[in-house]
């Protein structure tokens, strides 16, 4: 790489992804970056997020425009410090584009693939980025899959090893799913981490996921390194039971997208092809029954009917909440004393780990060390 020439490429946002398509820049040429910052708009067929600068600089070229579709690796802009000359950026460019290669439908080089664990007789599958260090595992929530964690998996697997399943009845793992109890589906999450040797693990969970990761603690605080609850289940009784009812019984597109978009602050980031893979993933024999089972002993009468306020803070606890999650109210963060370290963001809704998610990596960054 040049000197001081820092390329901002397109990226992967899992497995599947081949390709984006440019949605617009959010900074002009000549503006000064920090890390973090977002850059530009990336549009995929699942979901649609923004690039943040990995590099402090100056944005010296927007190189690929609006409604620009381009490969993952292919190059979007530059980044380079005023001192750098024009002509060494130009050249840059030119032997960057006269040599990309994009990469290949088959190319199973691309990253890690999806392995699968056999807990209690169930298949489980995981996707495991990085190594090292006291690992992390990540946990989605109700009728979610390891691809809720697409913009916080590779940025979290810096120096760790970080390990996204499918819960039973979601995603590709088996579809029994016990008495579809938060106890059940805590058993299976320490059943996975003996499966994988694991001796000690900071749980991240969402939603549901995260009553389920303050099951793990309630049941064995030793072993849990820290607990970082998104929007979390467990903290109080409200839940929108219409959503969890809805999302169940929709068959068709015209249904299941309303449900979706209560999910985001940002109803455009429901894309069809998104709406299309739950609907396919609700066809699945099996997935219907299963969360159904969930449903009924998760939230019964669409109320929460575990309280498990009190296992916060009894190990390190970091919770983080969108201000306007539809789906579990932010005021469930309010009051939970002690050891526990609490951030609302503002403007995010229930997915805040996809919408906020530079911020949310670094919170989470910060607590897991």
């Amino acid at each position: 790489m040049s000197e001081g020439i820092r390329p901002i490429c397109m990226p992967k946002w899992g497995l599947s992804m081949k390709e984006g398509k440019v949605a617009g820049w959010l900074v002009d040429e000549g503006e000064s970056l920090t890390p973090g910052d977002e850059v530009i708009d990336i549009e995929t067929e699942k979901i649609s997020s923004a690039v943040e600068a990995a590099d402090a600089g100056v944005l010296r070229r927007c190189v690929a425009q609006e409604g620009d579709v381009l490969p993952v690796g292919g190059l979007l802009g530059i980044v380079a410090d005023e001192s750098v000359a024009d002509a060494d950026i130009e050249a840059f460019v030119t032997d960057f584009q006269a040599n990309f290669v994009p990469p290949e439908d088959d190319d199973d080089e691309d990253g890690p693939a999806t392995e699968t664990a056999e807990v209690a007789g169930r298949q489980i599958r995981y996707l495991t980025k990085g190594e090292g260090g006291v690992p992390v595992i990540l946990i989605h929530g109700f009728g979610g899959d390891l691809n809720n964690w697409l913009f916080n998996h590779d940025a979290l697997a810096a120096g760790r090893a970080v390990h996204a399943l499918d819960l039973p009845g979601h995603g590709s793992s088996s579809k029994d799913v016990g008495d579809g109890s938060i106890g059940f589906f805590a058993d299976v999450v320490t059943g996975f981490a003996d499966a994988l040797e694991i001796e000690q693990a900071h749980l991240v969970g969402h939603s549901m996921g995260g009553a389920i990761a303050l099951a793990v603690a309630r049941a064995a605080p030793a072993w849990v390194a820290s607990l970082t609850l998104i929007g979390s289940a467990g903290l109080g009784g409200e839940i929108d039971g219409a959503y969890l009812e809805g999302f169940i019984a929709a068959e068709r597109r015209k249904d299941l997208k309303p449900h979706v978009e209560k999910l985001f602050s940002d109803p455009a980031l429901v894309t069809r092809q998104l709406v299309n893979d739950l609907l396919a993933f609700k066809r699945i024999d099996g997935v219907t029954a299963a969360l159904g089972t969930v449903r009924d002993a998760f939230a019964p009468g669409g109320a929460q009917a575990e309280d498990l306020r009190a296992v916060a803070g009894t190990v390190p606890t970091l919770v983080i909440w969108g201000a306007g999650d539809q789906i579990i109210p932010a005021s469930h963060a309010e009051g939970l004393g002690d050891g526990v370290d609490c951030t609302v963001l503002d403007g995010q809704g229930h997915m805040v780990q996809m919408e906020a998610a530079a911020e949310v990596n670094r919170l989470i960054d910060a607590r897991v060390g």
